[in-house]
């Protein structure tokens, strides 16, 4: 079942969403997200190649994390190009993300930060990847779960100083429904990027997908003269690299 939310979440290259929750919070993974069915045809892991420890997450995240030709040509890196894997972003009760120690449910997890530059009469494009290793397929599950909730909890909030997202649209859509067979969950926003350095509202584009233990997200923002189309394609190919990648780094060989 497809789940319409209005609300609004973080961003990847700041304080947001796409880096990763407390999967021990008090969210349900019941209410349209969750470990749900796999797709036919779905990913079958081979245990001996699914980390157990933090060096071997934070090795499969280095293997799996787009760069910037994952989102096409022109992206480049921005500067700070990696997050601090010693922090993560919570969404505090005033809707305003604040770093702290990553959850014990994670692993490893790793933020990074890119910019398609601007153009003749286009702005640029703020885009972040994520990639979070839990220690089991439940705990990652949690994490999609509170990112429903927090859609729900805060109707605006503030990524950093000047910058906030609001007027989200959400949706969610198990594996196996709605011809959605990459993961098994997926949950997509879209809706309004405002920032005091970029003007707006431009478009705001976030992805996050869980298979297995991991969860992976891409998100976008925009800029004048900036297309919805061009926003959601670049957050399209980053995340449809991950996912390709993760698969092929745990799946069974033949």
């Amino acid at each position: 079942m497809t789940v319409l939310l209005a609300g609004c979440s973080g961003a990847a290259d700041d304080p947001g969403k796409v880096e990763k929750r407390d999967a021990s919070a008090s969210a349900s993974p019941g209410g349209g997200t969750g470990a749900g069915p796999s797709p036919e045809g779905s990913l079958v892991p081979d245990p001996a190649r699914l980390p157990k420890t933090r060096a071997e997450a934070r090795d499969l995240i280095d293997r799996v994390i787009a760069g910037p030709d994952s989102f096409g040509p022109g992206v480049v890196k921005r500067s700070p190009y990696e997050s601090d894997p010693a922090t993560w972003p919570v969404l505090g009760e005033d809707c305003v993300w604040q770093q702290q120690k990553p959850a014990h449910s994670v692993l490893a997890t790793l933020t990074r930060s890119f910019e398609a530059p601007a153009e003749v009469g286009k702005g640029p494009v703020r885009l972040g990847a994520v990639v979070t290793v839990h220690r089991t397929r439940e705990d990652a599950a949690w994490e999609m779960a509170e990112s429903i909730e927090e859609s729900m909890r805060c109707p605006t909030q503030q990524l950093r100083e000047g910058e906030t997202i609001g007027s989200i649209l959400a949706g969610a859509l198990l594996g196996g429904e709605s011809a959605q067979n990459t993961s098994e969950d997926f949950l997509v926003e879209v809706g309004d990027y405002q920032s005091s350095e970029l003007g707006g509202p431009h478009r705001y584009s976030w992805q996050q997908a869980q298979m297995l233990q991991f969860t992976v997200a891409v998100t976008g923002k925009g800029a004048e003269g900036r297309t919805e189309d061009e926003i959601d394609t670049l957050v399209n190919e980053a995340q449809g690299a991950m996912l390709s990648r993760l698969e092929n780094a745990v799946e069974k060989q033949n």
